[in-house]
């Protein structure tokens, strides 16, 4: 005799969560279970199952005392899993709904660690092609998160590591524009490279790269036959050396990197 077999496929997908394992693992997870999980798998470097552990916790407990710690640690999550823009969402999420928090500092800071992260391609990879295509975009936002955080939090636990990063972005920012420069040379657009070259010196004053921006001025303006120019720039020049103006390189530095110190700054053990 016939059976059809649709009733018996039917009763299969009903039950296909418990069939095929698809049941949630933190079902019936307290808050703290959620928040120490997630906090092992960022610390083990699984970033991808830490922010699916965080998100979990905002979404079932969003008023809960791990609440506030979770929504800066799902920003950092996605920073080193290198998702810039959730990371930077993230952020800014915190900083929006909580102006006033002690952490917000950290939050800016974070944001400009973010955005330093997606600048290192153009500040780092200087060949021989078209740098005025490469767009420092990231390194300028970079540069006003840090400013943002010696600006308003200059007390805060981060502020000297934003200064040091500042001084880094100013500096490769200078070196861009005589690469900038450099390449007009190469172009014969004497004229653009100068005014490059000017520009560096007018705005990046006291960075490594002012020698080599009045060394560009000083051959553009000899291409152009303009030996007044060129007399005023190898003055410049000369003064500058004799006055030690022009400095060199700074040390690289080391990345600060990410502790638990919020956890006990906001003693969230006892809250």
């Amino acid at each position: 005799m016939y059976r059809p077999i649709w009733p018996i496929l039917f009763v299969l997908l009903l039950g296909g969560c418990s069939i095929f394992g698809d049941k949630d693992e933190t079902e019936g997870w307290s808050q703290q279970k959620l928040y120490s999980e997630a906090s092992s798998e960022l610390a083990s470097g699984n970033y991808e199952k830490a922010i699916e552990y965080y998100e979990k916790l905002e979404s079932r407990y969003p008023f809960g005392k791990f609440a506030h710690q979770a929504q800066l640690d799902i920003a950092y999550a996605y920073y080193k899993a290198e998702e810039p823009e959730s990371a930077l969402a993230a952020a800014d999420r915190f900083i929006k709904f909580h102006p006033g928090h002690p952490a917000v500092a950290y939050a800016h800071y974070l944001k400009g660690l973010t955005n330093f992260s997606r600048s290192l391609g153009f500040l780092a990879r200087f060949t021989p092609t078209d740098n005025s295509q490469r767009d420092p975009g990231a390194a300028l936002d970079s540069y006003r998160d840090f400013e943002r955080v010696l600006q308003e939090f200059p007390e805060s636990d981060y502020a000297e590591d934003a200064r040091m990063r500042m001084l880094y972005l100013r500096n490769n920012l200078a070196r861009y524009e005589v690469h900038v420069a450099r390449f007009y040379i190469k172009r014969g657009a004497y004229v653009a490279a100068a005014q490059r070259a000017s520009y560096v010196i007018e705005n990046y004053q006291r960075t490594p790269a002012v020698r080599e921006a009045l060394e560009v001025m000083i051959e553009a303006y000899t291409r152009l036959g303009m030996q007044d120019l060129v007399a005023d720039a190898q003055k410049v020049l000369a003064l500058n050396e004799a006055s030690g103006a022009l400095i060199d390189d700074p040390l690289e530095f080391r990345e600060k990197s990410w502790g638990r110190q919020l956890w006990d700054y906001f003693e969230l053990d006892t809250n």
